[in-house]
């Protein structure tokens, strides 16, 4: 009767388990599927990873048991015959021949470190073995072990050895490794491989021995393991994306286990890529890469510079959120603005030509005039003046409202207006609200939120247009056809490359139907290089990253309504793009063009949410004042498909929806003046 009482006053003494070790773990940074992309030391310096029985190679317990603990799948914390043996062992030969603590014995030993190993340790290290067995099950008392195991140096748990010693996660260990794992803890300090591997490497074989007396190897695949050579160096942990992971460890500091959304096989291709391509342009050179998945806004990579800890290039700095010039990158959306407004289509024809508006004559990049081009050869051969023409019929004002409502906040010098010189790039953005901007185009015009972190929750706020669909459409065919660099082929993207002024920034942003990438080349501190180019510098780097990416390359699918014509075949007010400003020539009028009904804004309720499909459809009027007859009435970038005689020559019109949205209504002049207006139809 006394024993069992003098059992429980002495776990009574001992007080419940301290657990609080296991808390004390590094953070961890995980892609979307759970891989590592990076690991933080402790605040005392360690490294200790949080690990997992399932995901360790099971020949790793299987050695671990032969040579450990034979008996721990059947015992209950403490091996009776084991510690009378090794007692015997003890009296018979005066010192310790072997042994007697189980592996349960051991985690208990390694949640409560103390110093004195005598018969009173032993016996507390019985007792804390007893209350884990009553605790938890095999596997969790495995996790103990696995997590708090000593390795050598700074290093704790089987996980962390296994990355600084072999470089991989420990669920795909061979043999000799696995062994050399078991192996360490026993003596971490005199086995550590990269200190002493001679030591290291014969007691890895004395656990390859023991497992083949037990039959858990072959001796083929013993003579195999103990003729693969240790390691004699600790590998570097895992760092990628280091821009954004140590980003959100600042900001969750609390936080164990950071997941995004990242792909970690992508990222470290295009840390490499960037690393490659920055070493042939020279030392100061640094470079951004961003890769969106278009269906779900998610960033799949993020590359803030090719090296983070280069001072050279301050590599710290991430040169995604740098505020940069985008060069020529905004005509894309200057193109599709006129053509949701139903000013210009990518038939229409532009003046290349020498052009002054007041003091400021631009020029393309080339110092050559192409003479008449359309909207689409101009934006893939990137021309300024026709770019310069489009902008000034749209309104450069009204062009920068547009985009910082959708999402893009375009920076203006300081004190200064909007002007025509933002589309050739005067004006400050970041690489990551440009590649937004982008992805909207595979998107139908719907700019999505960028998601990098899964831990918090996904914005709430709708996705914001910066285009009408079909504008979006034909702006991606023409990008679809640019001229690639030489590594590339026409029609694999969609793509548009800018150069700063003074060769300070080159991009290059491109998307097909899965993915938009955007890059970006320079120095941090904003120095001009020369030959620094988007379409021999940026483009190139583009082409490789979308190759890294791979997938079917789909073209977008056109959205119904489109007007697809030459430039003969389209509404005579679209043929032609004058040189003056719509805006500005319709307030010459004594009555200028514009829409009155419906207004610019409003939601009208046609009862389209109960309207049987087909049939009785209702319509919505269309009502404008002044301008010059004939009139063009335009829906969504499409010319109204009415009877022309019926319809264009009047001021009343009116038109069907095939459903409820938003539409863009339009009406242009004889003389090129036109007015437009969104509404919300239900």
């Amino acid at each position: 009767m006394a024993a069992p009482i003098a059992w429980l006053n002495a776990q009574r003494a001992l007080g419940p388990l301290d657990l609080s070790a296991l808390d004390q773990v590094s953070s961890v940074a995980l892609d979307h599927d759970g891989r590592l992309l990076r690991a933080f030391e402790t605040p005392d310096g360690r490294w200790r990873l949080p690990v997992h029985a399932r995901d360790v190679d099971p020949r790793f317990f299987v050695l671990l048991k032969a040579y450990e603990d034979k008996r721990f799948d059947h015992h209950h914390g403490v091996d009776f015959p084991a510690l009378l043996r090794a007692a015997w062992q003890f009296v018979r030969f005066r010192h310790i021949v072997s042994g007697g603590s189980t592996l349960t014995m051991q985690a208990a030993r390694l949640l409560e470190p103390r110093p004195d190993r005598n018969l009173l340790a032993k016996a507390r290290q019985i007792l804390r073995a007893r209350q884990l067995e009553g605790r938890f099950s095999k596997e969790q008392i495995l996790d103990i072990y696995l997590a708090l195991a000593p390795y050598g140096g700074n290093l704790e748990g089987l996980r962390a050895a296994s990355l600084a010693y072999f470089g991989k996660e420990p669920r795909r260990l061979s043999t000799a490794e696995a062994a050399l794992l078991v192996a360490i803890p026993q003596s971490p300090e005199a086995r550590r491989p990269d200190r002493n591997a001679k030591a290291a490497r014969a007691a890895r074989d004395r656990v390859i021995d023991r497992a083949v007396a037990a039959h858990a190897l072959s001796p083929s695949e013993a003579a195999r393991a103990k003729s693969e050579p240790p390691p004699l160096t600790r590998k570097p942990f895992p760092n990628l994306a280091p821009h954004v992971t140590e980003a959100l460890a600042r900001a969750h500091p609390g936080r164990r286990i950071l997941h995004l959304t990242l792909d970690a096989p992508l990222q470290g291709s295009l840390e490499r890529l960037a690393r490659d391509r920055a070493g042939r342009l020279g030392p100061k050179l640094t470079m951004a890469i961003l890769v969106i998945d278009n269906a779900s806004g998610r960033i799949l990579a993020h590359v803030g510079s090719p090296d983070y800890f280069s001072k050279a290039r301050a590599g710290a700095i991430d040169m995604t959120e740098a505020l940069r010039s985008p060069g020529s990158t905004l005509k894309p959306f200057i193109y599709a603005m006129a053509f949701g407004d139903g000013l210009a289509h990518p038939e229409t024809l532009l003046d290349d030509a020498p052009t002054r508006y007041g003091a400021w004559k631009p020029t393309n990049f080339d110092d050559k005039f192409h003479g008449a081009v359309t909207a689409r050869e101009a934006l893939q051969l990137s021309l300024n003046l026709p770019a310069a023409q489009v902008l000034n019929a749209v309104g450069p004002a009204r062009f920068v409202a547009r985009m910082r409502g959708a999402g893009l906040p375009l920076v203006l010098p300081r004190d200064s207006d909007a002007g025509l010189a933002i589309g050739l790039g005067g004006v400050g953005v970041r690489l990551r609200d440009l590649a937004r901007a982008y992805a909207a185009f595979p998107r139908g015009g719907l700019a999505p939120e960028l998601i990098e972190s899964l831990d918090d929750p996904p914005p709430r706020r709708p996705w914001q247009r910066i285009a009408e669909p079909g504008a979006a459409w034909q702006v991606a065919d023409i990008l679809r056809f640019a001229p690639p660099p030489d590594n590339g082929s026409t029609g694999r993207i969609a793509f548009k490359t800018g150069t700063s002024y003074g060769y300070r920034d080159a991009l290059a942003l491109g998307f097909d139907r899965a993915h938009t990438v955007a890059v970006w080349v320079g120095r941090a501190d904003n120095g001009a290089v020369a030959g620094l180019i988007g379409r021999r510098v940026a483009a190139p780097i583009l082409f490789s990253a979308f190759a890294r990416i791979g997938g079917p390359n789909e073209p977008l699918p056109r959205p119904p309504g489109v007007l697809v014509a030459t430039t003969a075949h389209l509404p005579p007010p679209l043929r032609h793009l004058r040189r003056e400003a719509p805006k500005i020539l319709a307030a010459t009028f004594s009555n200028p063009l514009r829409i009155t009904y419906p207004p610019d804004g409003a939601r009208v309720d046609l009862g389209l949410l109960h309207a049987a499909a087909g049939r009785d459809r209702p319509e919505l009027a269309l009502k404008a004042q002044g301008g010059a007859p004939p009139l063009t009435w335009m829906i969504n970038g499409a010319p109204l498909k009415e009877d022309p005689d019926a319809q264009n020559q009047r001021h009343d019109a009116s038109w069907t929806p095939d459903g409820a949205g938003f539409a863009r209504v339009s009406v242009i002049d004889a003389n090129g003046a036109g007015d437009s207006v969104l509404v919300r139809l239900e």
